[in-house]
């Protein structure tokens, strides 16, 4: 097993490195014949037990995306809080959540809860947004750009805030007959959640959104796709666009090393139920396509072969290589016995192989 070559800021990691493995679940639902997750109760309870039996596994992490006006996970905070207090050990996080939706300062203290429940695990992406079920459905959330601004720019100025607050920085004026007595000077949103700044993350699916969070301090979550075309297959781009967040990170003069993850579809087929499901028929190459008329998008390919073959293809794919953390995105529509099993052969069968155990 290879170790880190440094813990400075800006330092490049070593291809092979040791890796945090997590799992990142859509958490669908539907009435499906196929599926074993038919409600929003069964998406939930079986996040939870799927973060337990992970866990026991040996992985380090649960990550949930947010989707609003869909059949699948949306009030991240309820969950992890829960997934924090039947765990112990892994991380636990979004990825990610729409700030275009959010009051800043309600998920502040929403996620302070959280975190303090889970003892200081929560790692938190964050993003502008990408296209959801419906129009502008953050206006149904009470959210309206000003005039002249994006929904991009609104989603970026809740983030600012949001992060303003998790400094733990008092600025609201005390009443002067307050309920219950304050401590001296200005007071902030409790509870307050020491470190929690330094775990939040931004999802980025360009290479100048990942030199801007960079700039903002911001550990970064490089997105399934990448709303660039260069030419280059999906994980050059990808290991391009990380490399210029280390660098941007090293001039922003931050004191502390950056984390940095990438996602993945990776399934070993290693018994019958998995050559069903994934032995034939997977995508083995990018897909370039558009996100709506205006943005053209790269997405990644999906990994799905015997575990020997795997160790091979995965070892050429240069953006795993130089993230430090890597998730791997699971079909929770089959059930929690069986995404158990999935992640259990790539932590079994592939991870030690690639020196990342």
């Amino acid at each position: 097993m290879s170790g880190r070559r440094g813990t400075r800021a800006g330092v490049h990691r070593a291809p092979n490195d040791v890796k945090k493995i997590g799992f990142l679940s859509f958490g669908h639902w539907s009435t499906s014949a196929y599926s074993q997750v038919r409600s929003g109760s069964d998406a939930l309870i079986q996040s939870i037990e799927l973060a337990e039996a992970v866990e026991e596994l040996g992985a380090d992490g649960a990550y949930f995306r947010v989707h609003h006006f869909a059949q699948q996970l949306a009030s991240p905070f309820p969950l992890l809080a829960a997934i924090g207090a039947r765990t112990k050990r892994i991380e636990i996080g979004t990825a990610v959540i729409d700030m275009r939706y959010e009051n800043p300062l309600y998920m502040a203290e929403d996620a302070g809860a959280a975190d303090l429940i889970a003892g200081g695990r929560l790692q938190l992406g964050i993003s502008r947004g990408s296209p959801e079920q419906v129009v502008d459905g953050f206006r149904h959330f009470g959210y309206v750009p000003a005039e002249g601004q994006s929904d991009a720019d609104m989603a970026r100025q809740h983030a600012e805030v949001f992060l303003g607050v998790l400094s733990g920085i008092g600025f609201a004026e005390p009443s002067p007959s307050p309920m219950f007595p304050n401590p001296p000077g200005l007071l902030r949103p409790e509870p307050h959640s020491p470190g929690l700044r330094d775990r939040i993350w931004w999802g980025a699916g360009s290479r100048p959104t990942a030199e801007w969070a960079a700039g903002q301090g911001l550990n970064l979550m490089s997105s399934t796709l990448m709303t660039e075309d260069a030419g280059v297959p999906f994980h050059e781009l990808q290991a391009e666009q990380i490399r210029l967040f280390r660098d941007a990170w090293a001039v922003a003069g931050h004191q502390r090393e950056p984390r940095v993850s990438v996602s993945r579809s990776i399934f070993a087929l290693v018994d019958d139920r998995d050559r069903t499901y994934f032995g034939r028929g997977n995508q083995e190459s990018d897909q370039v396509g558009y996100l709506d008329a205006q943005t053209k998008a790269i997405f990644g390919r999906s990994y799905a072969a015997e575990p020997d073959v795997l160790v091979k293809q995965l070892a050429e794919d240069t953006a795993i290589q130089a993230a430090d953390t890597l998730m791997l995105t699971v079909p929770n529509q089959l059930g929690v016995e069986y995404n158990a099993h999935a992640i259990e052969s790539i932590l079994k069968y592939v991870a030690p192989e690639l020196g990342w155990r």
